[in-house]
């Protein structure tokens, strides 16, 4: 199998429209211009050679001209999504689609020309070309898992050729969505959270089956025995089932009104109960946990967040930046009960929740209980597949995103894998950003070439409207700040024993950690030595446009 290429006739494109004067665009540099008063295009100059792609992310939007220059690509500022300057096809996530890419050339009078496809006016995304449904291809690749990593997966196989038949089998009763905003924004359409509509997917003949859930992997048959009473024969599969919010066994912990959040169905759930005098506890100081309370405490009586740190985000950010949470939470009205827990959840004569009472034997009343304590990965059913699974129930994968069986694919929260970066073995990351490029990996690996993992972790979160980013991977020593915390204008390095940066944080500071993520994709690194003097703390930026390290 190949990947999809198209012919594209001149004709097919606008006229060209002088966008700048070329003097105007030096080397290694990026310059949004004008196409016409809908399209804008940003220009990159690099090796010599003018790149004209799409202004925004396909994410979110963000502005490309603020990301991150590397070495024939760049970065969205803002998530880290990673485009090719030659083509603009995504070559790292978040999101679903490319930029558009434009012919770009120099007239003779020194003015930078820019032609458009026609179907690319007005758009800021383009989908790349999809394979059409062979019916003589008795092939059959089934994909396991509705959330980010499977629906990327079925998108990148059509995208690399696969004529066959493709079945997307979805747990939960709704086309694939943007996971990310369930716990953020709460209060979203189901149909503003799907990535793509039904007719999408009938349209390229990709068979999803939505409430249907993997039983049974029976490897030595290659059959997969699903809810429905289907089993159905496959040729090669991708297994990216996630994981499931876990309730600690805390007595009451099966009262109503006692909610997880993970999936689209949960927050219409707790939404359902919401109103001007609902007390609200949230148990652990977790993403999901503040997430839920930031989104919340301006529609209910009080919300109280429950954590067993000194501070919230401790385990991840440290003390410092931690603190400052806490703060900021405090200073929007959410009551944060540290170095603490709940005992037992106690309900009323109709089985509802009432009030909590806390470790260290106080009370406090209690309509809605939200447990943000953690997951279960979903590998129960792989149990007797042949499929090797680890005590956690995560399952070691190849560089290839191949298990030990051949033909069986595995990536997203459940794949024990690599990453690039200091992380020598494998590791079992529950990243958003990560699982999505996973679906592609294992498409491309499915389809025949040969693709190695090399992502480097990058998540984010919103708190009161401050976006906090971190990207990297590893254990630390110290937590070095640059900038004001007190403003939540800061960027912060994590230094391990080695004085190495095993991770950046940052808020306010984009596109600082979208520039880490370039760098240790490149194979580079980053010494406290670079970052120990304030006033040139960020000249190691420079590193992302030297030449990449020759691998022998």
């Amino acid at each position: 199998m190949q990947a999809v290429s198209e012919v594209v006739k001149d004709a097919d494109y606008t006229e060209a429209v002088a966008v700048c004067k070329a003097s105007e665009v030096q080397e290694n540099t990026m310059k949004q211009v004008d196409f016409n008063e809908d399209t804008s295009v940003l220009l990159v100059k690099q090796h010599g050679r003018l790149h004209a792609i799409g202004s925004k992310c396909t994410h979110y939007g963000a502005p490309m001209q603020s990301g991150a220059l590397g070495v024939g690509r760049i970065r969205c500022p803002w998530h880290g999504a990673c485009f090719n300057l030659e083509t603009g096809d995504i070559e790292d996530f978040p999101g679903l689609d490319s930029l558009p890419c434009y012919k770009v050339d120099v007239s003779d009078e020194g003015q930078v020309m820019v032609r458009m496809k026609r179907t690319d006016l007005e758009k800021s995304a383009r989908l790349k070309n999809m394979a059409k449904r062979n019916p003589k291809d008795d092939r059959c690749y089934i994909v396991v898992g509705g959330g980010p990593s499977g629906a990327v997966c079925v998108e990148a196989l059509r995208q690399e050729g696969f004529t066959g038949r493709l079945i997307l089998i979805c747990r939960e009763n709704y086309l694939p969505y943007d996971r990310v905003k369930v716990s953020k924004s709460m209060n979203l359409d189901i149909e503003r959270l799907q990535f793509r509509d039904e007719k999408f997917y009938k349209d390229h003949n990709i068979e999803v089956w939505l409430g249907v859930s993997a039983e049974k992997l029976v490897t030595a048959q290659k059959e997969l025995h699903c809810s429905n009473g289907y089993v159905v024969k496959y040729d090669k599969i991708y297994i990216a089932t996630g994981c499931s919010a876990f309730k600690p066994p805390i007595p009451g912990a099966d009262l109503e009104n006692v909610k997880t959040i993970r999936e689209y169905a949960d927050v219409q759930s707790i939404l359902d109960l919401v109103s001007p005098n609902l007390n609200v506890v949230c148990l652990g100081s977790s993403f999901i946990s503040l997430e839920a309370a930031s989104f919340l405490v301006s529609k209910v009586a009080s919300v109280t967040v429950v954590g067993r740190d000194s501070f919230p985000l401790k385990a991840a950010f440290g003390s410092e930046i931690g603190a400052r949470v806490l703060q900021l939470f405090q200073e929007n009205n959410v009551n944060m009960l540290m170095n603490n827990g709940i005992s037992q959840i106690v309900g009323n004569d109709e089985g509802k929740v009432v009030e909590v009472q806390l470790l260290d034997e106080a009370t406090i009343p209690c309509d809605l209980l939200i447990m943000g304590t953690g997951s279960k990965l979903n590998t129960d059913f792989l149990v007797d597949s042949g499929v090797r699974l680890n005590e956690n129930g995560s399952v070691d994968v190849t560089d290839f995103l191949e298990t030990n069986v051949p033909d069986v694919y595995v990536g997203g929260d459940i794949a024990n894998a690599h990453i690039y970066g200091l992380a020598q073995s494998r590791v079992n990351i529950g990243h958003y950003q990560l699982a999505q490029y996973h679906g592609r990996i294992a498409a491309i690996n499915m389809c025949g070439s040969i693709k190695k993992t090399e992502a480097v972790p990058f998540f984010f979160t919103m708190l009161f409207g401050k976006g906090i980013r971190y990207a990297g991977y590893g254990s630390y020593k110290d937590v070095i700040i640059d900038g004001s915390l007190e403003d939540m204008k800061f960027i912060a390095y994590f230094v391990n024993h080695a004085d190495t940066v095993t991770a950046v944080a940052s808020c306010g500071r984009d596109p600082i950690v979208s520039q880490f993520a370039e760098l240790i994709s490149q194979g580079k690194c980053l010494g406290r030595s670079q970052i120990e003097n304030e006033a040139n703390r960020q000249s190691w930026t420079t590193k992302l446009l030297e030449p990449l390290p020759k691998v022998r």
